[in-house]
């Protein structure tokens, strides 16, 4: 798996990720808050393997050549 979340998204998925978990784990919003983990699983991996499906890629860094 090649990096391909980066920086103000990485924070997005993350913090939203988190804040859905939290919600639905406190009963705020019911079951469906248990989908943030998908956000903040993918936040926390730097990798979103809908991406590469769409040809994105929100990292700056380039790959290594020797990779």
């Amino acid at each position: 798996m090649q990096v391909n979340v980066g920086g103000i998204d990485r924070v997005l998925r993350i913090g939203v990720g988190a804040g859905l978990v939290i919600l639905a784990a406190l009963g705020v919003i019911g079951v469906w808050g248990w989908l943030g983990v998908m956000p903040l699983a993918t936040g926390l991996m730097r990798f979103c393997p809908v991406y590469p499906l769409l040809g994105l890629n929100s990292c700056p860094l380039k790959p290594k050549a020797d990779d």
